[in-house]
C-alpha cells in the first residue's frame, strides 16, 4: 500500500490556512500515487487547543472543514485528527478523533483511548476516552488506527489498566498506524523510538507513525515521523524540525536507513530557532528586540534570534551603566558585526543618576543594596519595551534556566520580554550552545564565552559572588527540577547538605517570580511552566 506521510506544521485555529495545506499535500500525496494520506493527530485544530475546546462553534468550524476536506479525499483516502462530540448521553463532551475519509465522506471515527494527564498534557480535562474498538479497513488493509498516548502503555510505564493494540489485535490487523501530537524534549526522540519499537516487537506488525512538526507557543513538536517494518527496523523517517510530506510502499520492508541520531545541542539549538520563528510567524510579527550585554545569554539568543528571523529583523540595544565594562561593550559590538544585526546603544548612567536623586531623601537613613541593582535592570526593561512598543518589535528574554530556578533575576527588568528564548536552558548547556553556534565559524566572541559571567551591576561583581560554580549548581537543580529528587536522595547523590538546603530553598522561595515570566520555549523534560504546577504559597 502506498501511503503518503504529511509531517505538517499547522497554526491553532487558523482553520482556512489549515485547510488549504491539507488539500495541497492530498493533491500531492495522489499526484505520488498514494492510496492513503496520514495527518497528525488533531490536525484539524491545530495541537494543543486548550479551552477553545470549552467552545461549541470551535468544534463546529473542526466539523466543517471536516467536511469540506473529505471532499478532496476522491481517489484517496486520508486519516486526520480531530476533535469530535461526544455522542452519549455520559462522560466529557468531546472525544479526541481520528477520521477515515474515503470516497468524499467520513468512513470512520475512532476516538483515542488513552489520555496523558502529566507534565505538559490535560487531555482528561477536554476528553472522553474511547471504550469501543475496532479496525479500519482502507484498501483491502485492515489496520489498527490509535493515537499518540494510545501505544504508550508499555511494560515499563504501564500507566493505564487498558492497552488499545491488545484489543485491536483481537481483530488480526495488517498494519499499525499511529497518528501523534509528541512534543519535543531532548530525550524524548530517543524514548518515543523505543516505545514504538516495543509496540513493534509485541505486535510483529509494521507501523506508520505521523507526528506534528512546529511550535505552538512554548511547545515545540519535532516530526521525526516514520515507517517501522515488522523486524521494528526503521525504513523510512522524515526530518526533525521541518515541515515535509513523504510517499513510502509498506510492501518495502527492508531497512537501509543510516544512523540519523544527532548530539543533543544540536537538537536543542534546533528547537529553539524553530520556536523563535513559529512563535513570531504565527503571531505575525517580524521583528525582534534584546538587550544586548555583552555577556553569554544574550550573545546565544541573538545568534538564535538571527537564524529564526534574519539579522536584518534583530535589534540588538546595547544599554551600558556605569559598571559596564570596556571588554563587554567591544564583546557585544563584535557580536553585532559578526551576525549583522541592527544596533542601538542607549546608556543608562544618566537616567540611573536621576532615579537616585529622586530617591534620595526617602532612602537617606538605608545603606545601598540589592535595591540599587534592581533600578538598573529596571530601566534596562523600560527601555526595551519603549523601543518594543514604538517599532513593533517582540521583546526577547534572554534569562536562563538557572536563574530562572534560583530567582537570580529581576521582575520588571531582566526577566521582562515576549517570550523567553533560553529560560529552559541551564547555563552550562547556554555555553555548549555557544559553542555550537561558532561551530563552522566564530559568531559568538571567544572572549564572551571565556570570561566569567556577571550582571555587572556593581564593581567588580561576578555571578559567583550569589551563586555557587554553574557546574555543580545546574547538577542539583537538575537532579531537583528535572528527576524530582528530594533532600535524601540527593545527600545519597554526594551533594553537600549545606548546598542542598541554599539551593532547593532559593527554587521554592522563588516560585512567584516564576509565574510572572514571559512563555519558556520548552526543550527539557521538565520545564518550568505548563509542565511544573507548583504552589507559590507553600512550606516545603
Amino acid at each position: 500500500m502506498k501511503i503518503s506521510i504529511a509531517q505538517v506544521n499547522v497554526h491553532v485555529g487558523n482553520f482556512e490556512t489549515n485547510l488549504q495545506k491539507f488539500q495541497s499535500e492530498i493533491i500531492h500525496a495522489k499526484e505520488k500515487g498514494s492510496e492513503l494520506i496520514v495527518f497528525p493527530e488533531l490536525a484539524i485544530s491545530g495541537y494543543p487547543p486548550r479551552d477553545f475546546l470549552d467552545y461549541r462553534h470551535f468544534i463546529e468550524e473542526c466539523e466543517n472543514t471536516i467536511s469540506v476536506l473529505a471532499k478532496s479525499c476522491i481517489g484517496i483516502a486520508a486519516i486526520i485528527g480531530s476533535p469530535t462530540f461526544n455522542t452519549s448521553a455520559e462522560g466529557k463532551r468531546l472525544h479526541n478523533s481520528a477520521y477515515v475519509l474515503v470516497d468524499g465522506a467520513i468512513q470512520n471515527i475512532i476516538h483515542k483511548t488513552l489520555l496523558p494527564t502529566y507534565d505538559i498534557f490535560d487531555e482528561y480535562r477536554y476528553f472522553e476516552p474511547n471504550t469501543i474498538f475496532d479496525c479500519v479497513h482502507i484498501k483491502g488493509q485492515k489496520i489498527a488506527l490509535t493515537i499518540c498516548e494510545d501505544l504508550w502503555n508499555v511494560d515499563h510505564q504501564k500507566l493505564y489498566k487498558v492497552s488499545p493494540m491488545d484489543e485491536l489485535m483481537k481483530q488480526s490487523p495488517d498494519l499499525m498506524i499511529n497518528i501523534a501530537a509528541s512534543p519535543f524534549d531532548y530525550d524524548q526522540a530517543q524514548e518515543r523510538l523505543n516505545v514504538l519499537k516495543w509496540n513493534v516487537n509485541k505486535y510483529k506488525l509494521p507501523l506508520v507513525y505521523v507526528n506534528h512538526v512546529g511550535a505552538q507557543t512554548e511547545l515545540i513538536f519535532d516530526g521525526g515521523s516514520l515507517f517501522l517494518n515488522e523486524k521494528a527496523e526503521i525504513v523510512h523517517q522524515l526530518p526533525f524540525f521541518r515541515e515535509q510530506i513523504s510517499t513510502i510502499d509498506t510492501e518495502e520492508r527492508a531497512s537501509s536507513l543510516a544512523d540519523t541520531s544527532q548530539p543533543k545541542i544540536a537538537l536543542i539549538h534546533d528547537a529553539l530557532v524553530l520556536g523563535i520563528k513559529d512563535y513570531f510567524t504565527k503571531s505575525g510579527f517580524s521583528k525582534a528586540v534584546l538587550g544586548l550585554s555583552g555577556g553569554i545569554d544574550s550573545a546565544v539568543v541573538a545568534a538564535l534570534a538571527a537564524q529564526a528571523l534574519g539579522p536584518e529583523n534583530v535589534l540588538a540595544v546595547m544599554l551600558p551603566s556605569q559598571y559596564s565594562s570596556d571588554h563587554s561593550i567591544k564583546d557585544a559590538k563584535d557580536l553585532i558585526n559578526n551576525i549583522g544585526l541592527q544596533e542601538q546603544l542607549l546608556p543608562i548612567k544618566n537616567i540611573y543618576t536621576s532615579f537616585e536623586k529622586e530617591l534620595a531623601e526617602l532612602f537617606a537613613e538605608k545603606n545601598a543594596d540589592l535595591t540599587e541593582e534592581n533600578m538598573q535592570a529596571r530601566i534596562r526593561g523600560v527601555l526595551l519595551m519603549a523601543v518594543s512598543n514604538k517599532f513593533g518589535n517582540i521583546l526577547l528574554n534572554t534569562s536562563n534556566k538557572s536563574e530562572a530556578a534560583v530567582g537570580y533575576g529581576t521582575l520588571y527588568g531582566d526577566m521582562c520580554g515576549g517570550l523567553s528564548v533560553i529560560g529552559d536552558v541551564y547555563k552550562t548547556q547556554v555555553y555548549e550552545l555557544a559553542k555550537y553556534i561558532n561551530r563552522e565559524k566564530e559568531l559568538i566572541p571567544v572572549n564572551t564565552i571565556e570570561k566569567a559571567p556577571s550582571a555587572e551591576l556593581r564593581p567588580g561583581q561576578k555571578d559567583s559572588d550569589s551563586l555557587p560554580d554553574y557546574d555543580l549548581l545546574d547538577k542539583v537543580l537538575y537532579n531537583y527540577i528535572e528527576l524530582a529528587k528530594g533532600k535524601s536522595e540527593l545527600l545519597k547523590l554526594g551533594f553537600d547538605n549545606n548546598l542542598i538546603e541554599r539551593v532547593t530553598g532559593l527554587v521554592n522561595r522563588n516560585e512567584y517570580k516564576r509565574y510572572q515570566t514571559p512563555p519558556i520555549l520548552r526543550i527539557s523534560p521538565k520545564a518550568f511552566g505548563m509542565g511544573r504546577r507548583m504552589p507559590i504559597v507553600a512550606k516545603y
